[in-house]
């Protein structure tokens, strides 16, 4: 049988990820199959999805969503008709067994033209809150996977199932042996892919601002391409006084985690799926400007296990930063019993039986 399998994903690296993930593991199950993804013209994924090896098609389509200015809003409402008919004849030309939305701008107008034709069609939806195109395509598509079942509220698909999030191999199997070996509290700062300007801020500030407690602490700073030249400014020509490292990019993630005693970053859902794969205590500040607000949602869900912190960025001053870090320094059970429940929202190999259920799907599909 012939499987052919067509995915919506773009936007932020929180949809692309787990996407990219789940299609790996469909080509090592199935190495026969056809996989292709949809997005459009500007967005990450046509970085991250080819680089990976898969073809990406293009729709023009913009975002709907109430937190963007009036003019998009009324310019995605022009393409619509335009994504539509590409929806339709993409999907003639690929004849996809099933197809995927797991978010971004391509998602509605490809999910509802593949309903309409009969297609199998599914979303993953990776956040607490789920995003606009899933809660509006839901009541078209055959089913739906969640992560957080806080989720199953807003969507109104026929069938909603649990599933893990899927996340990048080399984090999954990371090096849980390697330790910090540093007698210091080691502390791992990030932002997502949507950037992180006023945690980047906060955290300069505070190790600059000195003090003896320093003296226990190695901080891992990593600032993003956009934020790296301001933020070593900020740090100062004599920022090697700081038990600081200055990074405008990690690419040993695996090895960082593994090692960190703390983790500050966003609440994003691919950041969120890291930390319990690795199962790591973390202050998480959502980005505030996330469309409906999905990352409060998200980190307030690991707050309320216990696996995590919250302060929200309107809150975030590096006084209450310092406080924060030092209350769970100075209560080694709390930072244990946040690892753990951390570790709680990870399922094991999470693309791979996402894989299995679409390749089942596929074939009953094509059988009937």
């Amino acid at each position: 049988m012939n499987v052919r399998i067509l995915i919506a994903a773009g936007g932020t690296g929180g949809h692309i990820y787990p996407a990219l993930a789940v299609a790996d593991a469909i080509k090592k199950i199935r190495p026969d199959a056809v996989v292709e993804f949809v997005g459009t013209a500007h967005g990450l994924e046509n970085k991250l999805v080819p680089a990976a090896g898969y073809k990406v098609h293009h729709l023009p389509v913009g975002r709907l969503n109430a937190n963007v200015g009036l003019g998009e809003r009324i310019r995605t409402l022009f393409q619509l008709p335009f994504a539509f008919i590409r929806s339709w004849r993409l999907l003639r030309r690929f004849s996809p067994g099933l197809v995927l939305g797991v978010g971004g701008h391509a998602s509605g107008p490809l999910l509802l033209v593949a309903s309409l034709l009969k297609y199998r069609t599914a979303i993953w939806e990776p956040n607490a809150m789920p995003g606009l195109a899933n809660r509006w395509l839901s009541r078209f598509v055959d089913e739906a996977w969640v992560v957080f079942r806080e989720a199953e509220k807003y969507l109104r698909t026929r069938q909603t199932h649990s599933a893990g999030m899927p996340v990048r191999s080399v984090i999954e199997h990371a090096g849980r042996a390697v330790q910090n070996s540093n007698q210091r509290f080691r502390v791992l700062v990030f932002g997502g892919s949507q950037g992180a300007r006023g945690v980047n801020t906060a955290v300069a500030e505070m190790i600059k601002s000195g003090g003896d407690w320093l003296n226990d602490y190695h901080f891992v700073h990593q600032t993003g391409a956009a934020d790296f030249a301001r933020v070593t400014q900020l740090y100062g020509s004599d920022r090697e006084r700081w038990p600081v490292e200055i990074h405008e990019y990690l690419y040993d993630m695996a090895e960082q985690y593994a090692k960190a005693d703390l983790v500050i970053c966003r609440s994003g859902t691919g950041t969120l799926s890291e930390l319990a794969a690795c199962g790591k205590p973390s202050i998480l500040i959502p980005f505030p400007f996330a469309s409906d607000d999905h990352q409060r949602k998200n980190a307030e869900t690991f707050a309320q296990k216990g696996a995590a912190v919250v302060i929200l960025q309107k809150d975030l001053t590096p006084e209450r930063l310092r406080e924060t870090i030092s209350g769970l320094r100075s209560d080694a059970s709390r930072l244990a019993m946040m690892a753990e429940r951390a570790r709680e929202f990870h399922q094991p190999a999470a693309a791979e039986n996402l894989a299995r259920q679409f390749l089942e799907r596929v074939s009953a599909h094509a059988v009937s």
